[in-house]
């Protein structure tokens, strides 16, 4: 069954917030509930389906859905592969109203990692099944990322200032919004020049911690014709996963081979008609895997494609991540996945800021990663289509 045109994301909501202090988690997730909702022309007594996070407070769904006041749930979902949960809540938000499972689904995402003071690698959890193999060798996020960069350098010749461009576009953009967290532009000489964290990543190809979060509103065709606001529809959506193996696995492609080419295939069209990609960044080398494995360029290429400000809108050749990204705005929770439909959705509605808003955007992608790039994780691809 083919999701296209069955569903639309109505209302779309970012957290201003970036420090949480003084706010409950189960705060932010109801401001950005509200927010979303509103956006939409919506109430919190038209939803009847949910979907959040295993990070969501008490029994997630059931606990947040009572705090919201969500007493018309038909439907609930609290699927979780990290930073990529969000997209794949789209879809599978757009798969249930098809099937008549609910009209007016929720998204939300929220958390106060920043507020909290929390390490990007929290204390083990020796319950994971393969933590007792790989926790000994000293395997965190950081140095998972930085060797599958240093692996594209050893195939294709990436260098350091290649992906550097990726943070210079995405400060370029981040100037303009005034709640990013990071909005300096910076200089490839500025990347390169900061404190290496892991070999090859310096510490501005890392992105922001922040709090906060953000909401998605998506309904049936059915109730988007009732409402006022710019409607975006869904018209692509893919998911997929990738191991480690034990090891025999090639570093230099995602799952984003997979879930990108599901959505395409959906959505009828290639990434020669998309005008605009919100693409996952926790980390620069993360974009450059991602948009080969897209397609917008060829395996290996990736380093001359982000090169020389191809990425920065209205001078490049695709805009990406025009809010300034998990590098340089906002990466609440630290799962960037619900900003990137944000932005997106802002872009197709021609409500991004004036001074990055891409020409005649009709159609956008939306990337999201969730797990660790070097071994376990996910992808999910989201293809939108301006009503």
């Amino acid at each position: 069954m083919s999701i296209t045109g069955k569903a639309f994301i109505a209302g779309a909501y970012e957290h201003p917030i970036r420090k949480a202090d003084g706010k409950t988690l189960a705060e932010l997730h109801a401001d950005v509930a509200i927010g979303a909702l509103r956006d939409a022309g919506l109430t919190t007594a038209d939803v009847d389906g949910y979907f959040c996070d295993t990070e969501a407070p008490g029994l997630g769904p059931l606990s947040m859905a009572e705090y919201i006041g969500l007493d018309r749930l038909r439907y609930m979902d609290n699927s979780d592969p990290g930073g990529s949960a969000y997209l794949l809540h789209v879809g599978h938000a757009a798969e249930a109203i098809a099937a008549g499972k609910c009209s007016v689904a929720l998204i939300t995402l929220a958390g106060r990692p920043r507020a909290a003071g929390m390490r990007a690698d929290p204390a083990p959890d020796w319950n994971l099944p393969e933590l007792p193999f790989e926790h000994p060798y000293g395997s965190i996020v950081l140095n998972q990322y930085a060797m599958c960069a240093m692996r594209h350098m050893h195939e294709f010749g990436t260098t350091s200032e290649q992906l550097a461009w990726i943070k210079v576009a995405a400060s370029h953009h981040a100037q303009h919004n005034p709640n990013a967290m990071l909005r300096d532009v910076v200089t490839v000489q500025d990347v390169v020049n900061s404190p290496m964290i892991a070999d090859p990543l310096h510490r501005l190809d890392c992105c922001v911690v922040s709090d906060g979060g953000g909401a998605l509103v998506v309904v049936s065709p059915e109730v988007a014709k009732s409402l006022k606001r710019p409607l975006v529809k869904v018209r692509g959506a893919g998911e997929a996963i990738k191991f480690n193996h034990g090891g025999h696995v090639d570093l230099t492609y995602t799952s984003t081979v997979e879930s990108g080419r599901q959505a395409f295939a959906e959505a009828k069209v290639t990434p020669k008609d998309i005008k605009y990609a919100s693409i996952y960044d926790s980390f620069t080398v993360t974009v450059l895997l991602q948009l080969e494995d897209l397609g917008f360029c060829e395996k290996g290429k990736g380093g001359a494609f982000v090169a020389d400000g191809n990425l920065i809108s209205g001078t490049g050749k695709l805009p990406v991540n025009t809010d300034g990204g998990g590098l340089c705005n906002n990466h609440p929770a630290n799962r960037g996945g619900m900003t990137k439909v944000i932005e997106a959705v802002r872009q197709l509605r021609g409500e991004a800021h004036p001074a990055v808003q891409v020409k005649n955007c009709d159609l956008a992608l939306a990337q999201g990663m969730g797990g660790w790039l070097g071994s376990r994780h996910a992808s999910g691809t989201l293809i939108l289509e301006r009503v």
